[in-house]
């Protein structure tokens, strides 16, 4: 690899800005991606010296690792420098899929059932290895690529390890870490084993800064930490909350685009005339709790039969992580819930669920101009953009029914309902709530909500923890 010269600011993620496709005669497809990180590094100026580090996710990419050395070409990367690291795809699956999402994302939302699950043997053990290795292909990339004295800004659950790791190997350089998603509390964090738990807690504390998306998770990581280190466990180590917001300027202009008002459109036809909407946008993840919620519409038209034929559930829930069973069952049940409900009360000419599941940006975007009530119920989650991008993009005004375990409660918690999200009969009363309110209240409510959404844009949001973790003595 050509020799690069360090970088003043490093940002490290296990997915980066791009991601390439390998056709069947062997050329490579470039797709850059959006989200807050995107626009957070585009925000630091062409003056700064930046590079962000990731990992080769599929075929693609590494082949355009093996062709570059992984030092990609800026003109496919949006001008940004990124280097991609080729980690043996064995110890990449038993990291990312075996500890970062089927573990640590399962102590993190809480979603074990505990009386089978989880079993920390042998196997686990060496899976925890090949974490360990990933976690250290990451440091050492970063104490390679960054200049004297650089900021280093680590992101998520998938490199835990990095801080600490970076420190031994790069003790001048200032380093952050931002959580996006919960933090466990310490009764559900102790499931872990004893070694394991503390190693990523110190992994953590390695960076001059901790960030999290509000100050609950914060305050869980803490509790953890005087609990299995002990009362001095934090005294080098910051702790921040950033929580991250919509980005109003993006969303408004992409939502008034043609392909957006085509499948308005489209979706008014599927929703007839005069009737209401109930819109979820989601992953099919199982933090997102999307079949209670479809228990709790069927709810609301049992127990108010005047909402038959008045009122469509308009349901995106796009496959997440297809590889994992457990995945696959739960998105199998979200459709099989959906064809429950159609069945029981649908008619010739309504249709009381329309569920869609190939993932649509524009559709997605149709979908919030249109939203009477928007359902953001999750079982436990860091934020939840969508509950900030609905009240955005809303044109007419929208009801947010949100659960008081997303993250997004600490910002937009007074003006929203707000429900517990495993009560469905209550969740059906909020639905209710929201689809019988005045135009001036829904409109009033949707305002204040707007604003809480955008308080701290992406760009912002990073450059604050930048900044932050630059300005530590």
């Amino acid at each position: 690899m050509v020799s690069q010269p360090g970088a003043q600011v490093l940002v490290a993620s296990n997915r980066g800005p791009v991601s390439y496709a390998l056709a069947e005669d062997g050329s490579l497809t470039a797709s850059r991606g959006g989200g807050g990180l995107v626009s957070g590094l585009s925000a630091i100026g062409p003056d700064t010296d930046a590079v962000w580090v990731c990992a080769a996710l599929g075929d693609g990419d590494r082949e355009a690792v093996r062709r570059t050395g992984g030092m990609l070409d800026p003109a496919e990367t949006g001008g940004q420098r990124v280097r991609m690291l080729g980690i043996d795809q064995e110890v990449y699956a038993d990291a990312y899929n075996e500890i970062a999402n089927s573990t640590l994302w399962f102590v993190h939302h809480l979603l074990y059932q505990t009386p089978l699950e989880p079993v920390f043997g042998a196997e686990f053990r060496a899976r925890w290895a090949s974490y360990e290795k990933y976690n250290a292909a990451f440091a050492e990339a970063l104490a390679e690529s960054a200049a004297e004295g650089a900021a280093v800004l680590v992101q998520d659950y998938h490199l835990a390890l990095v801080p600490g790791l970076l420190r031994e190997l790069r003790p001048d350089l200032r380093i952050g870490h931002f959580s996006h998603t919960p933090w466990a509390p310490v009764d559900y964090f102790r499931m872990l084993p004893d070694d394991i738990a503390a190693q990523l807690l110190r992994g953590i504390l390695g960076a001059d800064r901790a960030a999290f998306l509000t100050r609950r998770w914060a305050d869980a990581f803490a509790a953890c930490c005087t609990e299995l280190l002990g009362a001095d466990a934090l005294a080098s180590t910051e702790l921040g909350v950033h929580g991250l917001g919509a980005d109003a300027d993006f969303l408004r202009e992409r939502s008034h685009r043609p392909d957006v008002a085509e499948r308005m459109a489209a979706l008014r036809e599927q929703i007839g005339a005069g009737r209401k909407t109930v819109v979820r946008v989601d992953r099919t993840e199982l933090s997102k709790n999307i079949v209670r919620g479809l228990l709790a519409y069927r709810q609301l038209l049992r127990d108010r039969p005047e909402w038959r034929e008045k009122v469509v559930h308009v349901a995106f829930a796009y496959p997440s992580r297809q590889d994992l069973a457990i995945y696959r069952e739960y998105t199998a049940e979200v459709q099989r819930t959906a064809d429950a409900v159609n069945s029981e009360f649908g008619t010739e000419s309504w249709t009381p669920v329309i569920l869609h599941v190939k993932d649509d940006f524009a559709r997605s975007l149709a979908a919030y101009r249109l939203a009477d009530v928007a359902l953001v119920n999750p079982i436990r989650d860091g934020m939840n953009l969508v509950a900030k991008e609905v009240p955005v993009v809303s044109d007419e005004g929208c009801a947010l029914v949100l659960s008081r375990e997303a993250g997004a409660f600490e910002e937009l918690g007074q003006d929203a309902l707000v429900v517990n999200p495993y009560d469905v009969l209550a969740t059906a009363d909020a639905l209710h709530a929201g689809l019988s309110m005045g135009a001036d209240e829904r409109a009033e409510r949707t305002k204040r909500l707007s604003a809480a959404a955008t308080a701290l844009p992406p760009q912002q949001w990073f450059l604050d923890q930048l900044e932050a973790v630059r300005s530590r003595d």
